[in-house]
């Protein structure tokens, strides 16, 4: 149940709903872990300026991860926000 408000609140631009969905593509939880799927939802989160996918977004930036490029220096712009 709660992955479908999720996804229905992601598809309508909510960043809550985003975030939360890229968590649960990120730990695997209700969903297959998919890091890409949770870098592109913690990205459109934090572009709307969602302080807890900020903080994810640099974290798969610092790490690479998600099919990110290793990237400090995007990853600091966005710990800094």
């Amino acid at each position: 149940e709660p992955l479908r408000l999720y996804r229905r609140g992601a598809e309508q631009g909510h960043p809550l709903g985003q975030h939360n969905l890229g968590v649960c593509y990120r730990e695997g939880q209700g969903a297959r872990q998919e890091d890409r799927e949770a870098a592109r939802l913690f990205g459109l989160a934090a572009e709307q300026g969602f302080a807890a996918s900020q903080f994810d977004f640099a974290l798969f930036d610092a790490q690479g991860r998600g099919g990110l490029p290793q990237d400090d220096v995007k990853a600091a712009r966005y710990y800094r926000l």
